[in-house]
């Protein structure tokens, strides 16, 4: 491809984004439907960050940072991925293909990190979802206590995967609910955490107004300051699905439009969910009490006496665990699909039934799910752990792979006699927000390494890394043969 094609490529949607070339050669309808609006990408973008990573693994990072040492770690996080959406936003506006991350990697960078890119994000999601489905078992033992917990993992993986199966608007519709409870749900929690935080209202264990006390009582940095870098693994998490508005630009009716709009409302949404929450659950826990055993947030209004409180906001916590699994089965199956248009795995699944849904995609997207049953052998805590490390550390690798792209696709675009101006949607900055972008998501891949009980995590990913590529250059070597002796 030369890099005036580059220039033209990015005004097709996704239903022209298939090759047509191979379209021909394939009896298979593998269209998607413009069915979402702007409204359910802004409501998905939040279902798919505002899930576990705030409402339970908060707890383990306040126990290992503390009280500053969290919100700090939460405020670099919250830079780093609006810095990488402002790049995503560039490539999705000129480019705005159904699975778009591992498109530009191959377009950008090569066919072959194309196809790690692709598997990278895949996992990030298939895993994420065994890890929002253990959480949801993980809630469900605060009123079922007797019951195993992967029986209701596998009663959530039933629900999700129907509202996926039906359509992609009846995807959107049912995610635009569920983002919506949290988010009132959220914003009620601070607004009351405030209150009983300035003494308006009570809370169990002061006689007088808490304030923020809690925040320095044993200290800034009670386990040292190498803890908010080694945490950043579980903030990335955390924010992991803020790039879901690449992944739906595809499918959405104006993303010239959308996208932008969903992109500079990110950042704001970021601190105010983010830091707000974990502010107030900081101020009115003793950090050593946070962890994943029990959401801070239950705690805190269990603290403050609202009858019912701590039921109302488990089953709040749980609607958010469902709408962050909702969103990333969605965009796992859409990776899946995207690879299958590409040509990198079997065509067949990107085949779409009469209603625009890839339920081939669908299946094998959901096979990650299933990692939630693991509960019930293994400790459901140590498992949920172990998930969040190994979809952390491959969202930034998909991070670091987006904002190199969009590098290469301006310095392409310049070359090839285009302006910035003819740019719908620009990174401000530019290079120097790029490359902090780059620095700070690979610096936090590389921290990684101090936090002993998540190191494993880096070490399994490198070795999974190499293993994509040698699967891309196998492959490839074998299809080369076939394609001499077809010719």
């Amino acid at each position: 491809m030369n890099h005036s094609q580059s220039g033209r490529e990015p005004e097709r949607g996704s239903e022209q984004s298939t090759h047509e070339g191979r379209a021909h050669d394939h009896a298979l309808h593998t269209n998607l439907k413009r069915g979402m609006e702007s409204r359910h990408l802004q409501m998905i973008s939040l279902g798919g960050v505002i899930g576990t990573g705030l409402f339970l693994s908060s707890g383990y990072t306040i126990q290992q940072a503390g009280p500053i040492g969290t919100i700090l770690a939460y405020g670099i996080g919250a830079l780093i991925v609006y810095l990488v959406m402002l790049t995503l936003g560039e490539l999705s506006v000129a480019m705005p293909v159904t699975g778009s991350f591992h498109v530009y990697a191959d377009k950008f960078i090569g066919p072959a990190t194309g196809f790690v890119v692709a598997i990278q994000y895949w996992l990030t999601w298939t895993v994420a979802l065994g890890s929002e489905f253990t959480a949801a078992g993980l809630l469900m033992q605060r009123w079922f206590p007797e019951t195993p917990t992967w029986i209701w993992s596998a009663a959530c993986i039933v629900l999700i995967f129907t509202a996926n199966a039906l359509s992609v608007r009846f995807f959107a519709e049912a995610e635009f609910l569920f983002a919506s409870i949290k988010v009132f749900a959220i914003c009620a929690f601070i607004a009351i955490g405030l209150l009983a935080i300035f003494g308006i209202i009570p809370i169990a264990g002061y006689t007088h107004a808490p304030l923020f006390g809690n925040l320095v009582k044993d200290g800034i940095f009670p386990n040292g300051f190498m803890p908010v870098f080694a945490t950043i693994l579980t903030v990335n998490f955390a924010f992991s699905g803020t790039e879901l508005i690449g992944v739906t630009a595809g499918e959405t009716r104006d993303p010239e439009t959308a996208v932008p709009k969903a992109i500079h409302t990110t950042l704001w949404r970021l601190v105010l969910f983010f830091i707000g929450s974990i502010t107030v659950m900081c101020a009115l826990i003793p950090w050593r009490e946070a962890g994943v055993g029990e959401s801070p947030f239950v705690l805190v209004f269990n603290s403050i006496g609202i009858p019912y409180a701590g039921d109302i906001m488990n089953f709040v916590v749980l609607t958010a665990v469902l709408s962050a699994s909702n969103s990333g089965l969605y965009a796992s199956t859409r990776m899946v699909w995207s690879m299958g248009n590409e040509g990198m795995i079997p065509r067949w699944f990107a085949k779409t039934n009469r209603r625009g849904v890839p339920m081939l995609a669908l299946c094998a997207a959901m096979a990650g799910g299933l990692l939630a049953l693991l509960s019930s052998v293994i400790a459901a805590s140590t498992v949920y752990l172990v998930l969040v490390a190994l979809s952390g550390l491959s969202a930034v690798v998909v991070w670091i792979a987006i904002v190199y792209c969009q590098i290469v696709f301006r310095r392409r675009w310049l070359a090839s006699g285009h302006t910035v101006e003819e740019l719908k949607y620009r990174t401000p900055g530019y290079p120097w927000v790029s490359w902090a972008a780059f620095a700070l998501c690979t610096a936090s891949f590389i921290l990684v390494v101090f936090d002993e009980s998540q190191r494993f995590a880096l070490v399994a990913e490198l070795v999974f890394i190499v293993a994509c590529y040698a699967v891309y250059f196998l492959t490839a070597k074998l299809r080369k043969p076939r394609a001499d002796w077809q010719r």
